[in-house]
């Protein structure tokens, strides 16, 4: 239990739509000192005590491009990340951090190519496909102020706003 305690304290407090902040694009990371490295591990540790399979720093209220992806016991951090290539097609459910209990099936390349600055500034280019090429494109697009929803028909997409809205309004039946 103590445990637990000292990790929501060091946790970030999510961001859930409609906040604004969440269709805000971000401003590039220039700076690479501890500072980001110990926010880079408060997103981390967010993450994972909400189970989440990325998160984005405007999730967290933090418009910078940084963003993370978890995927088979593999942690990717995505600083200034640029799409290099794409190729393919997938489609699969997608859900949200920022959109709980919100589900969805949304078309994306089978496979990318990334480039992206670790915590250090260093670059990397990472070479994804099929969930983890998923995950990597849902978190770059939190950077570009774009939400999953926006892949879906208007219909799904306004049925989707409309409960969010309800449930910001305190109005979750």
């Amino acid at each position: 239990m103590e445990k637990e305690r000292e990790m929501e304290e060091e946790s970030l407090k999510i961001r859930i739509f409609p906040d604004p902040v969440l269709k805000m694009p971000t401003a590039p990371v220039t700076c690479f000192d501890a500072r980001l490295a110990a926010f880079v591990d408060k997103m981390r540790l967010t993450m994972e005590m909400h189970e989440g399979a990325g998160l984005a720093a405007p999730q967290v209220g933090v418009s910078q491009k940084i963003a993370l992806v978890s995927f088979e016991g593999s942690l990717y951090v995505l600083i200034n990340p640029t799409l290099l290539e794409q190729e393919g097609e997938q489609e699969g459910e997608e859900g949200c951090l920022s959109f709980p209990g919100i589900y969805a099936s949304v078309k994306r390349p089978a496979r990318i190519r990334v480039a992206a600055q670790d915590v250090t500034g260093q670059e990397r280019v990472h070479q994804a496909e099929g969930f983890l090429a998923r995950a990597f494109l849902h978190e770059m697009d939190h950077l570009n102020g774009k939400l999953f929803i926006e892949y879906l028909s208007n219909l799904k997409r306004g049925m989707i706003r409309k409960k969010m809205y309800k449930r910001a309004m305190g109005d979750d039946d």
